[in-house]
């Protein structure tokens, strides 16, 4: 699945916010293929994007809650001009109650 080259608006957002409630599990595979991408022209936003729909799936206020930090800092930081440090990604990762995790790329070299 390609979280890149979607057409976005509302009507979308709340289609993909709206199949994130319906099956939490989702979420895994939608931030997975968006962090497959997030090296290609807009990949980063394409995660940013991705991260916020989570979110706002889970509760926007709940998230920022459990991340430590103001909602309003977390709609900032996942908007589409978001530039988040790596501790407000880390805690809004955390905040969602997901892991990062990391594992060699197939192209690696030992």
């Amino acid at each position: 699945m390609s979280v890149h080259n979607k057409p976005i608006g509302r009507p979308y957002d709340e289609a993909v916010i709206d199949m994130l409630k319906a099956d939490p599990e989702f979420i895994n595979d939608y931030l997975a293929a968006a962090l497959d991408e997030a090296d290609l022209p807009g990949g980063q936003a394409a995660l940013l994007l991705a991260l916020r729909h989570v979110a706002e799936a889970q509760g926007m206020a709940r998230v920022a809650q459990r991340a430590g930090i103001p909602r309003e800092s977390l709609y900032r930081a996942l908007s589409p001009n978001g530039n988040p440090t790596i501790k407000t990604l880390l805690a809004v990762i955390n905040g969602a109650g997901l892991h990062l995790a990391v594992t060699r790329a197939d192209h690696a070299h030992a």
